[in-house]
């Protein structure tokens, strides 16, 4: 029997939604914050009216309570719109997945309401300057001191690391346990000794904040362990084919903003006194593009469907499968877009270059295309 995929009713209304947000709120800013390296806060708090921060919160704390395609669905319109902005919207609930499902009650009480209305934003803080994709080699360390634990170390390429109001912290709590030993622990960023410092010297989503964050006897209760000591690992890895599933719906996000910026531009721009969308040479162009865009979405809504669904193996695999192959064809169609814009596509005047720059770091972040090659490598062999 043959069979179609499509988003369901409720599911094409919150695209719509968020599509007339990003239209309306972001675009018309995008560029602004973008030069200015401005993160966008108000922004932030008003998409929070429309459940567009954190929407996987569940509704019982104040949540959407949005399912992972439904929370894909929404961080592709913000990408879609700009990315840096985008960027910044969606990721103001990090780490709030690993407090919603092995945090103590109280954690969920006191801050998964204050992030999903807008009023707390969080950060996770994983990477360190000589451990990116190595999680398991991490080196900040968590120490018993009484009741307390104590923070010592040095984390890196932390989103949101200077705005956030709390950090989920993956710590060594048995230092010579390698991944046997990595606890996460919260850490209130107003705590003596959480030293964050802005990196805005970036390629792209210029509008996100992103630090490095020294942790100098960073002292705080042993209640505000995350879950089990020398868990974290294995808490972390609920999250990773979710968060690759997200990663990739971004770059479709910036894949499609840019090829619809591609389009406008092909529809208006004239040369040997016709419309360049009439060349043969750009419609094949812009086919391409859009057959390419339709191909990462889908592919990333599959991985979406198969991370909720709790499989991990297949949720892994084509996880790993959406993230490279989106991230990869999102550049590509990044570039091609900037090359239907020519001269007027390497300026700031239009916004190609910036779907351009912001695209690329897809590639990198949770997880490089050479990491997600291995994971799908040793799935299939």
């Amino acid at each position: 029997m043959a069979s179609q995929f499509r988003l369901s009713a409720e599911q094409e209304a919150i695209r719509d939604a968020v599509r007339e947000f990003g239209e309306n709120e972001i675009a018309p800013v995008a560029r602004e914050h973008d030069e200015n390296k401005e993160y966008p806060e108000e922004l932030r708090r008003e998409a929070a009216n429309y459940d567009l921060v954190a929407p996987g919160i569940p509704e019982e704390y104040g949540g959407a309570g949005m399912d992972l395609l439904e929370t894909c669905v929404v961080t592709e319109e913000l990408w879609r719109a700009d990315p840096g902005i985008g960027s910044a919207v969606g990721s103001a609930g990090f780490g709030s997945s690993m407090i919603r499902k092995f945090g103590d009650e109280w954690m969920k009480e006191e801050w998964l309401p204050a992030i999903a209305a807008g009023d707390a934003v969080s950060c996770s803080c994983i990477s360190e300057p000589a451990h990116g994709s190595n999680v398991a080699g991490i080196e900040t360390t968590a120490e018993k001191d009484g009741d307390d634990y104590v923070i010592n170390g040095n984390k890196m390429w932390i989103t949101n690391g200077t705005v956030a109001d709390i950090a989920v912290v993956m710590t060594k709590t048995t230092p010579d346990a390698g991944r046997k030993g990595i606890s996460a622990i919260l850490v209130p960023t107003d705590t003596e000794g959480f030293e964050p410092s802005k990196i805005d010297n970036k390629l792209g989503i210029r509008a996100s904040d992103l630090a490095e964050i020294v942790f100098d006897d960073v002292r705080v209760p042993q209640e505000n362990l995350i879950g089990a000591e020398d868990e974290g690992f294995y808490q972390l890895m609920n999250f990773f084919a979710g968060g690759r599933a997200s990663v990739a719906s971004q770059a479709v996000g910036a894949a499609q903003g840019a090829l619809d910026a591609a389009i406008d531009y092909a529809g208006e721009r004239e040369q040997f006194d016709q419309k360049i969308g009439e060349f043969q040479a750009i419609r094949h162009k812009l086919a391409e593009m859009a057959t390419t865009v339709e191909a990462a979405r889908s592919l990333t809504y599959r991985a979406a469907g198969y991370a909720e669904a709790g499989d991990r193996e297949l949720g892994m695999k084509y996880a790993s499968m959406a993230k490279l192959f989106a991230s990869e064809k999102s550049v590509e169609v990044a570039d091609e877009a900037l090359q239907v814009f020519g001269g007027a596509g390497y300026v700031t005047d239009h916004p190609a270059e910036r779907y351009y720059r912001d695209a690329r770091i897809t590639k990198i972040y949770e997880g490089t295309s050479e990491i997600q090659k291995n994971i799908i490598a040793d799935r299939i062999l």
